[in-house]
């Protein structure tokens, strides 16, 4: 809620606290619910004045905040790595992570292979994440608002749909996760898409308080819950893991393993749309790289490497028994211990799922945040309802979102890092381009984008009849695609911008008197911001 330490700085300089006059129970639980929702920092005697008759009209303005999603974030707003990080923890870490190392050790994957392969690709996932996340807390905007001036006016509003239906489709995926989590717990006798649905509603309830509602919820519930279930599981499991287990023969190719692993590392690692939460971290590399780090550390790394070693141990290779085994082994049995995780880590990242989804619509076309929330909440359950069916769901949604999202964010860091730089420009990031200037479409980076989603869906493995072209890691290599693409097609348009804006120069000089005051700039609607 950014504007409420300056409310609340000078409605108490302008009126002394008062013995307010309390509202009924109802209307005090509404508002005690955003106070806990603030910024802990920023709590203190308005408290009191929410719940007074005469902080409605505050209370009310507190729920309906500017979450800046159509502006640069200040940095009085900014968050440190402390805040980033644990957030970053609940973004990359859950239940999945820990249970791919079940699967993994059921594809024949020994322990030898599995480190190597995790580190491999966390490596990869960060040579990505990191400029990424720079890119928003240097520039302090959304994904989307990012993508105007690369894509266009048009094209920014394709890449901002395309954020909403893939965060949707993680949303409803990840509430089917949650009700077959619950139903391995307790036996629920309810099918999963009815479940599922009603979980997806309820999960929204975060984002009605914007970036502080999930930063809070993620920084002192959802991260601390799971540092200390990985703690308690990783350090037992490897303490009951005799060393000859780094000795065990191997029976897939290191190449094969790799493929593997770095399929789910970075489908379920990356985000794509990285500056919509790092916008809100304070810049400068440093602050964004050890958040990073840390996180993918404990939830690449340090999960996996546990539910491998589980699997080793107790020989379990089935999901639901692998479920029930993680509330045993960790929590003694207590199902209620076990619920509590479940629902924590995945609400935490369903939080996150939203919130950008809730940008790319605001990108699209202004609207009240809380239609906003309650709508896309509602596509989620639809979505969670249509997953529900589908065998490979997660490799679907995990491998279509690692070329979807990502390979836009490629783009727009090989303008501002490599072009630009190129070009001996200092970025300014202070502004955000405005549609009403910008051209629709800007094709050096529509066809890139084409071009590189076309080889990595063809690497993918999804489309039927080219699994003999599933080689590689199909994301990195739409990534590099885009990377080439894109600079073999935007370099030349540049240097013809800049001989056409020189060319016009020499004229002006030359004819300065017989020249119209509002003559255009030769090039002007091609250059990128600076």
């Amino acid at each position: 809620m950014s504007g409420w330490k300056t409310w609340s700085t000078s409605h108490s300089q302008r009126n002394p606290p008062t013995k307010p006059a309390l509202l009924p129970l109802p209307e005090q639980a509404l508002y005690l619910t955003v106070y806990l929702a603030a910024p802990l920092d920023n709590r203190g005697h308005p408290i009191l004045q929410l719940l007074s008759k005469g902080g409605e009209k505050q209370a009310a303005s507190s729920c309906g905040h500017d979450d800046h999603t159509i502006e640069v974030v200040p940095l009085s707003d900014r968050r440190g790595p402390v805040t980033m990080g644990l957030l970053w923890i609940t973004m990359v870490t859950g239940f999945p992570t820990v249970l791919i190392g079940f699967e993994w050790y059921k594809a024949g994957l020994t322990l030898g292979q599995v480190l190597p392969c995790v580190l491999v690709s966390c490596l990869v996932l960060l040579a990505y994440s990191i400029p990424a996340s720079c890119l928003g807390s240097s520039s302090g905007q959304t994904y989307s608002l990012l993508s105007r001036s690369i894509f266009g006016a048009w094209g920014s509003k394709i890449v901002s749909s395309n954020l909403v239906w893939v965060s949707i489709a993680w949303y409803g995926l990840t509430a089917n996760f949650l009700a077959e989590g619950l139903k391995g717990l307790y036996h629920i006798d309810i099918p999963t898409i009815w479940l599922s649905g009603a979980l997806a509603i309820v999960m929204a309830f975060n984002n009605f308080f914007g970036f502080s509602g999930i930063a809070n919820f993620a920084r002192y519930l959802a991260a601390p819950v799971l540092i200390v279930w990985v703690g308690l599981t990783f350090f037992k499991a490897a303490a009951a893991c005799p060393p000859t287990v780094f000795a065990m023969a191997p029976h897939q190719t290191f190449t094969q393993a790799l493929t593997l692993v770095s399929a789910f590392v970075v489908g379920y690692g990356v985000w794509g749309n990285e500056p919509d939460y790092w916008r809100y971290g304070k810049p400068g590399s440093w602050h964004s790289s050890i958040p990073l780090i840390f996180a993918l550390l404990i939830g690449q790394v340090l999960f996996p490497v546990t539910g491998w070693m589980m699997a080793y141990l107790t020989g379990i290779t089935d999901m639901a028994a692998a479920t029930n085994l993680m509330n045993r082994y960790a929590f003694g049995g207590i199902s209620l211990l076990g619920a509590i995780v479940l629902i924590v880590t995945y609400f935490a990242v369903n939080d996150s799922g939203l919130y950008g989804a809730i940008n790319g619509v605001e990108n699209i076309k202004p609207l009240p945040r809380k239609k906003v929330v309650a709508a896309l909440g509602i596509a989620g359950a639809l979505a969670a309802a249509w997953l529900a069916g589908n065998a490979h769901a997660f490799e679907l949604v995990a491998t279509t979102s690692s070329i979807v999202i990502p390979s836009t964010t490629v783009i727009m860091l090989s303008e501002y890092f490599l072009i630009q730089s190129r070009l001996e420009r200092t970025r300014n990031f202070a502004a955000v381009a405005d549609f009403q200037k910008l051209p629709r479409l800007r094709w050096s980076a529509l066809v890139a984008l084409a071009v590189g989603w076309t080889i990595g869906f063809i690497t993918s493995g999804l489309i039927p009849g080219l699994e003999s072209m599933h080689v590689g890691v199909c994301s990195l290599q739409c990534w590099l695609t885009c990377l080439v693409v894109y600079i073999a097609l935007r370099l030349p348009e540049k240097a013809e911008s800049l001989f056409e804006q020189r060319e016009f120069l020499e004229k002006l000089l030359e004819n300065s008197d017989g020249l119209p005051a509002t003559l255009p700039l030769p090039g002007a609607s091609d250059q990128a911001p600076e």
